[in-house]
């Protein structure tokens, strides 16, 4: 069993290798409330709450999270779901005060 150390130098390692930076193109079909589920699964996967980022997004780069950031937008914007999903956003604040 690789312990948490060892798995990141694996996923950087991974991450280095020749070619990862390279755009690919991919033709997706996706349910709009997948769209929504997957934003949802990015931002709390990026967000900074107190250090709770695995070790692996910890190794990863500001602009890696950022272009991932970005994706999640972008596939809100497609399925049409941008004003929705800011207006769930609403709702959950308002819920924590």
């Amino acid at each position: 069993m690789l312990t948490e150390n060892d798995a990141v130098r694996v996923f950087d390692t991974i991450m280095s290798s020749p070619g990862m930076n390279e755009m690919v193109r991919m033709d997706l079909k996706i349910s709009r409330k997948n769209v929504l589920l997957l934003h949802h699964a990015i931002g709390r996967g990026i967000a900074e709450n107190g250090g709770s980022l695995s070790a692996l997004l910890q190794s990863t780069s500001k602009e890696n999270a950022q272009e991932l950031k970005q994706l999640s937008e972008e596939c809100l914007q497609r399925a049409g779901l941008t004003e929705l999903n800011q207006k769930l956003s609403e709702l959950g604040a308002g819920k924590k005060q």
